[in-house]
């Protein structure tokens, strides 16, 4: 039996495989990573670690450049279909420089993807990853099923820091999928409830409507309930204890009219009270009947051409870094990965930026303390100066 398990071990190890995998760590991404020409004005990528890492080459990856730019550049692989498997996304994206409004995620596509003309139309399998505009800051979930583009209805919600974060989507053969930030699941599910990728199993019945009788109300108003003689009241009185000030003129202030108050009586608007409505049925419910449009679909996960991946968005302010892209069928494979390239930077990454921070904090309490030294000594300076004119004009009295 161990001897059967180990092979079983061996044999799934072996049929693991790593569709796709992107790292930076040279200048030969330029080669095989295509600028799209579809328009003329795209941004720049270039190679950088960003200000905070752990290893200089190990940590670069591709950043966008310029401000207020579509960014817009792909790459092939060989082809592949995730049938009977599950496929794995994964990549690091790093908001350096305190995104304000701009994409950060990837479209995964099919094998003929046109990449020269790549741009926001282009068909794509999925799009997965963190987009943030404003108070939006959200991790999208999007899946194409025969040739429309369905988002998750679950709001999942990005990191939006300035550190490096990895996110990975892994979907499954048995239609379920999960969402990872930073190897931690954030969510998971059916792909058929979390998306609108068919139709509704259940419909309203189109022949049904609710009866005319059909009484809602659960109160009425108490037919034997009158309102009492001595309920109308202003809402309003003028003061009783105002009086004419001394010196009112009637001829030039006109005539003196008391200013008004609240009325203690007044009883606002008289409503009947309201009893059981002996008539009330319930709300009525719309009966439903099963939808003829609706079919079932056990492939529901499957794309039968996986072989192009790009990066398509738009960014107000630029500075994002993209790294350690991985295409799997192996969720071991893809933590693996992560453990060698992640997870060795986030620590040395994270301890980076807390001493660039707490130098940067002494040097604002320096530049502080400088600052209020030369007001103090400014103010000194000028009360002197204020003394000796105190004095000349006194000697000159004198």
């Amino acid at each position: 039996m161990k001897a059967a398990l180990a092979l079983l071990a061996v044999v799934a190890c072996v049929a693991a495989e790593v569709y796709f995998k992107e790292e930076f760590n040279d200048d030969s991404w330029e080669k095989r990573w295509i600028q799209s020409k579809h328009k003329e004005d795209y941004g720049e990528f270039k190679l950088s670690a960003g200000k905070y890492y752990g290893d200089a080459k190990r940590d670069q990856g591709l950043k966008t450049s310029q401000d207020a730019r579509f960014y817009s550049r792909g790459v092939s692989y060989p082809k592949f279909s995730n049938k009977g498997k599950t496929v794995v996304i994964q990549f690091t994206v790093k908001h350096e420089q305190g995104i304000d409004c701009g994409g950060g995620y990837l479209k995964v596509m099919r094998s003929d993807a046109d990449l020269a003309d790549f741009h926001g139309e282009t068909p794509y399998n999925v799009m997965f990853g963190p987009d943030i505009c404003g108070p939006t800051k959200k991790v999208h979930v999007i899946f194409s099923y025969k040739g429309k583009n369905h988002l998750i209805k679950k709001e999942i919600r990005c990191k939006d820091d300035e550190l490096t974060h990895l996110y990975t989507l892994i979907l499954n053969p048995d239609n379920t999928y999960e969402v990872q930030i930073d190897g931690e699941k954030v969510e998971s599910g059916e792909l058929e409830a979390d998306f609108d990728l068919l139709p509704a199993k259940k419909i309203k019945d189109p022949d049904a409507k609710k009866p005319d009788d059909w009484d809602e109300r659960e109160y009425i108003d108490d037919a034997d309930d009158s309102k009492p003689e001595d309920w109308d009241k202003p809402e309003h009185i003028p003061d009783p204890d105002a009086k004419k000030p001394e010196d009112w003129d009637d001829d030039m202030d006109g005539e003196w009219e008391p200013p008004m108050i609240d009325n203690p009586d007044y009883k606002g608007e008289w409503k009947p009270k309201q009893i059981k409505n002996p008539e009330y049925k319930g709300k009525w419910v719309h009966p439903e009947i099963d939808n003829p449009e609706y079919s079932p679909d056990d492939n529901l996960y499957l794309y039968e051409d996986f072989g192009a991946v790009g990066i398509d968005i738009w960014q107000v302010k630029s500075g994002t870094i993209f790294d350690n892209l991985l295409i799997a069928d192996s969720v071991d494979d893809a933590k693996a990965h992560a453990a060698e390239t992640f997870d060795k930077l986030k620590g040395a990454e994270k301890e980076a930026k807390e001493k660039a921070d707490e130098e940067e904090r002494k040097k604002r309490d320096e530049e502080d303390k400088k600052r209020k030294e030369e007001e103090d000594k400014k103010k000194e300076d000028d009360d002197e100066d204020e003394e000796e004119k105190d004095d000349a004009h006194e000697k000159d009295e004198l």
